[in-house]
């Protein structure tokens, strides 16, 4: 483990998914270990290969694979972590959450862990703005998950607006700001 802690890196179904790859990296400089999470989802946006050559480990995909040696995974990676990380996070991600759908490895982890877990949105404008994804957010936000982002800028859709991914700096920071 790397001297500052291991951020768990949680990489969902968006186009914005290729941004993990420059948080794990500056993650890892700034002294983090990281580990990821690629949902079925995410994985049809970047590499499992991509992940591992940038977090430096093994790549978490499925809770049900076959591990070398027995480990409920889920658990293991839960324990394991300083903080949680989603980035990038869907609507679905983050309502499944908020709703206490725990599904897939990620929700798993994240239900598991006592770790703090930051959350950075990526979506559709319209998407952000709906009235059920607001208060997903705010469910989360008032049982002590953070936010980070959006911003507006230019979008999947062509369009400019609110659902994109907050800059890989300030997701950093707010990392860093979350484990003190």
């Amino acid at each position: 483990m790397a001297k500052r802690g291991t951020v768990v890196i949680g990489v969902t179904g968006s186009i914005a998914a290729y941004r993990a790859c420059d948080i794990a990296s500056a993650l890892r400089k700034d002294g983090f270990s990281t580990q990821a999470i690629l949902t079925a989802d995410g994985s049809r946006f970047i590499t499992e290969v991509t992940l591992r050559t940038l977090t430096g480990n093994r790549v978490m995909t499925d809770m049900f694979g076959s591990p070398e040696e027995w480990d409920p995974m889920h658990v293991s990676l839960a324990d394991s972590a300083s903080c949680v990380l989603i980035a990038p996070a869907t609507a679905n991600i983050i309502g499944k959450i908020a709703s206490g759908i725990f599904d897939d490895l990620l929700t798993c982890v994240v239900a598991a862990t006592k770790a703090p877990v930051v959350i950075a949105p990526a979506m559709n404008d319209n998407m952000y703005a709906n009235g059920f994804v607001q208060g997903n957010i705010a469910r989360l936000k008032k049982a002590g998950y953070m936010f980070v982002g959006p911003e507006k800028g230019r979008l999947a859709c062509g369009r400019s607006g609110m659902g994109h991914i907050a800059a890989t700096a300030d997701i950093v920071s707010a990392v860093k700001r979350t484990l003190g």
